[in-house]
């Protein structure tokens, strides 16, 4: 097959992110291209850690957060291949804390104002139908979500900790009313390991890790990686996990968390929505992976499915309150990641069927099965909602489509 990238147009890439670095609006960034498998582009520029002056190259290892979502997706799809599962499970039957519960009524302003509704399904955790949150979402849920600090970071007890503390809570909704960005990914993370009986960090080694040969991505930094492990800033003057802020044209990169000193260096919660460290070759590979439908983890007609809308509409016809990675006009949502299902809606340059998803560095990846290519961007600051970087880049891209 022939390339349909043009190489003149895409050092435009480069220019951008030397623009965002030289700026100081990122720390330092990388994006890599493969169109076929074939490696068209590569671009790095600035570092990966200010004090130091490291640049942001190949063997940086970043936190990708929320790109950790697909690989826990991907895994619970080769379980449902196995026979394991099915999506229209209820959680309690894997997690019985979960059982008999609770929604807040419409309207509610206090968390004790619920009422009985259903318990969520598998399927609704994927989708983000479930009716749980995230801290950071506006409302009563998250506002309790945040007051218990369940945002199932590193350091947090255990995954299983963090699950059972979080089925003391009632729901924001009752399951399948509306699309909220929430830890239910997180929660599949346990679910897994109750049917496997091993922790998630173990699972995914097999299961993923090693199988695609992704050796530099993991729930810890390993010591040996600590010099190559890459600073987290951001241009807020206040909590850098503030997703619905904007950046402070008047502030300057600050830094969230020293690299030297990180939480991801003692790693006791495998958050499979949002634990993961690596570089951007490890993520490429899980790229391809999928781009390839499967590539042997699962079958092209799994991956087909996985990679489908998932939703009865766009992300915005059901009504969302909270946050997301992605923009919602023209946006679907498929197992683990996001669907363009109208371009024009989505307001970005795009091709039907392009499966996607970003982390909270502002991080990114998308595959798109109508041109066979395959990006990651790499970078480390929070929030990601600071720059247009990730609509800039898919312009970019298709920008050298020829």
């Amino acid at each position: 097959m022939s390339l349909t990238l043009d190489p003149a147009r895409l050092v435009r890439i480069q220019s951008w992110a030397d623009r965002y670095t030289d700026d100081q609006k990122f720390p330092g960034m990388s994006v890599l291209i493969r169109q076929h498998g074939q490696e068209v582009f590569f671009a790095n520029s600035g570092t990966r850690d200010l004090s130091t002056g490291a640049k942001f190259d190949r063997d940086t290892v970043a936190r990708i957060y929320s790109m950790t979502k697909p690989i826990t997706s991907l895994i619970l799809m080769m379980l449902i291949e196995e026979g394991a599962i099915h999506l229209d499970a209820p959680l309690s039957r894997f997690l019985p804390a979960f059982s008999d519960m609770q929604a807040l009524r419409p309207g509610a302003t206090d968390i004790a104002d619920t009422e009985a509704c259903a318990t969520p399904t598998l399927h609704q955790l994927l989708t983000h139908q479930s009716g749980l949150s995230y801290p950071f979402n506006p409302g009563v849920l998250p506002e309790a979500m945040a007051d218990l600090d369940l945002l199932f970071k590193p350091t947090s007890g255990t995954l299983a900790e963090q699950c059972s503390a979080l089925a003391n809570l009632p729901l924001a909704f009752a399951p399948g009313h509306r699309w909220e960005y929430s830890v239910g990914i997180d929660v599949i993370g346990r679910v897994i390991e109750v049917i496997t009986g091993q922790s998630l960090d173990n699972v995914f080694q097999t299961r993923v890790l090693d199988p695609l040969g992704m050796a530099h991505t993991g729930f810890a930094v390993p010591a040996k990686a600590v010099g190559r492990f890459a600073s987290l800033y951001t241009p807020l003057a206040g909590d850098a996990m503030d997703l619905t802020a904007s950046a402070d044209e008047s502030t300057s990169l600050r830094l969230f968390d020293d690299a030297q000193n990180s939480p991801f260096r003692e790693t006791t919660c495998f958050s499979g929505g949002g634990g993961l460290i690596g570089t951007i070759d490890d993520y490429m590979a899980l790229a391809e992976c999928l781009r390839l439908r499967g590539q042997g983890l699962i079958s092209p007609s799994t991956a087909d499915f996985m990679m489908a809308n998932h939703l009865p509409g766009d992300i915005a016809s059901l009504g969302p309150a909270s946050f997301a990675e992605q923009p919602m006009d023209g946006m679907g949502f498929g197992i683990g990641g996001a669907v363009v299902i109208d371009p024009a809606r989505s307001r970005v340059p795009s091709s039907i069927g392009d499966f996607s998803w970003g982390g909270m560095a502002s991080t990114f990846f998308w595959i798109d099965l109508v041109h066979d290519v395959s990006v990651v961007l790499f970078t480390q600051l929070s929030p990601s909602s600071s720059y247009p970087a990730r609509a800039e880049l898919k312009a970019l891209v298709h920008g050298a489509l020829m």
